[in-house]
């Protein structure tokens, strides 16, 4: 139960980090692009490196060890493309035009192209809808992301906190992307960080979701079993695709392209620093 309470803790903290976002509308900051470069690429680089060189090599050593499948390292490459397949339907079922991670500009400052068309226009109602809009779309993305982060702590609780720390960063612009247009068009600040950290603890269903599903078919989410390594390579899956599909492209287009390959090789190495000193 202690590991389970750690990880729905550590998925709590994750999801949170929009509200973040939200509270800078309450302070009216502008984020250096640069900053916010460098910082989506440093979470890229812990995610894709996590991925890579502990949840699928694991998980193929844990299938392996079990024997409870035959060719089971054949059933944890696929598990893996699955995980990518899943979060790639999630993205086909959001427009693209109300699709946060396709906005540019999220700074209170340069507020997204959306923004500023809709403010042309006076309509109050359609910016506050482009907020909602905004909102529903993160909580979605953000059910698998939730999945991703239980299950890892669950395994390790420090490959958890690796990647609670990766998808609280790049949660923080999500958090601005819902709380601008729901500022700019209720002038509450209240709502607008009410709905941001709304939009994050979506997270937290998806690992209760996950907890719900395994007990009601009598699952162990436990190394010994054959199911906990097919989701760790499902969740690498969808890590990967994540950053690939996400944080770089958007890191690309808020600073320079060196300034996001940096924070790449940052957090690879902050990550592969960590596993040899601990």
């Amino acid at each position: 139960m202690t590991g389970i309470l750690g990880a729905l803790i550590l998925t709590l903290t994750a999801g949170a980090a929009t509200g973040i976002g939200g509270a800078l509308v309450l302070f009216k900051k502008k984020i250096s692009s640069n900053f916010l470069a460098g910082a989506l690429g440093l979470s890229a680089g812990v995610m894709i490196f996590i991925s890579l060189a502990e949840l699928f090599p694991e998980a193929q050593a844990e299938i392996m060890a079990t024997g409870s499948i035959r060719h089971g390292e054949t059933f944890v490459l696929i598990a893996f493309f699955v995980g990518m397949g899943l979060i790639t339907l999630i993205d086909f079922a959001v427009p693209e035009y109300e699709n946060p991670h396709e906005a540019s500009g999220l700074s209170l400052d340069s507020r997204t192209a959306a923004v500023g068309v809709l403010e042309q226009t006076g309509n109050e109602k359609a910016l506050q809808r482009l907020g909602l809009l905004s909102a529903l779309a993160i909580a979605i993305h953000n059910f698998p992301e939730g999945i991703a982060t239980f299950i890892s702590a669950l395994n390790d609780p420090q490959m958890g906190a690796g990647i609670t720390f990766a998808i609280a960063i790049h949660n923080i612009p999500e958090g601005i992307a819902v709380a601008i247009p729901i500022y700019y068009a209720t002038k509450s600040k209240g709502k607008a960080l009410l709905y941001a950290t709304l939009s994050g603890l979506t997270e937290v269903l998806g690992a209760l979701l996950c907890l719900a599903v395994t007990a009601l078919f009598g699952l162990e989410l436990t190394a010994e079993g054959p199911v906990f390594p097919l989701v760790l390579a499902a969740v690498a899956g969808i890590m990967i695709y994540i950053s690939l599909d996400e944080l770089l492209p958007t890191a690309e287009k808020y600073g320079k392209h060196h300034v996001a390959i940096a924070g790449v090789v940052a957090g690879m190495a902050i990550m592969g620093i960590s596993l040899l000193i601990i």
